[in-house]
């Protein structure tokens, strides 16, 4: 039988699974003896009732450019899992990191998406600009083509020379 916990117990216990200095619930359940699965419920069903939200900007911690850029760094060597866990105890969400990752990338240099969609836009143009410029010479080279052809007309005429001397006799 299922050993029964006070509520304040509970909280306590979920309040130390979430936040900035949160614990895995792997390793509190080692620290205070209560199952890793009962405690996983609880932070489960803690959520589920409004007991943990996620900070708003008035209430939740302000970053400095500084401990940004020491989560994003720390974050990319991370595996998914490691990740996690690492997100909820600095109690962050893979958005955040995200954000902050392209905005340091961006000020550090990086091209940003819309450099990169400038990039390929330009491309285009060029590609599309040298099939112009081949079109345009072809295009004259058939209006040359075809100007001779006309002064060629003019000078022998329609007919072939035999056909017109058979005609006329």
């Amino acid at each position: 039988m299922a050993k029964p916990y006070s509520s304040s117990f509970r909280e306590r216990m979920v309040r130390r699974l979430v936040g900035p200095r949160a614990m895995s619930a792997n390793a509190l359940s080692l620290e205070v003896g209560v199952s890793q699965p009962v405690l996983s419920r609880w932070l489960r069903d803690a959520g589920n009732v409004g007991v943990m939200t996620r900070p708003t900007k008035k209430h939740g911690k302000k970053w400095t450019a500084s401990e940004k850029l020491r989560v994003v760094v720390e974050s990319a060597a991370l595996s998914e899992k490691d990740l996690g866990e690492f997100l909820r105890r600095e109690g962050l969400h893979e958005a955040d990191v995200k954000q902050w990752r392209e905005t340091a990338e961006t000020a550090l240099g990086g091209p940003s998406r819309e450099q990169r969609e400038n990039a390929e836009q330009a491309k285009q143009v060029k590609a599309l600009e040298r099939e112009l410029r081949r079109k345009d010479k072809a295009l004259a080279e058939t209006a040359a083509l075809l100007v001779l052809k006309k002064k060629v007309q003019e000078i022998w005429g329609d007919e072939d020379d035999s056909t017109a001397r058979r005609s006329e006799q």
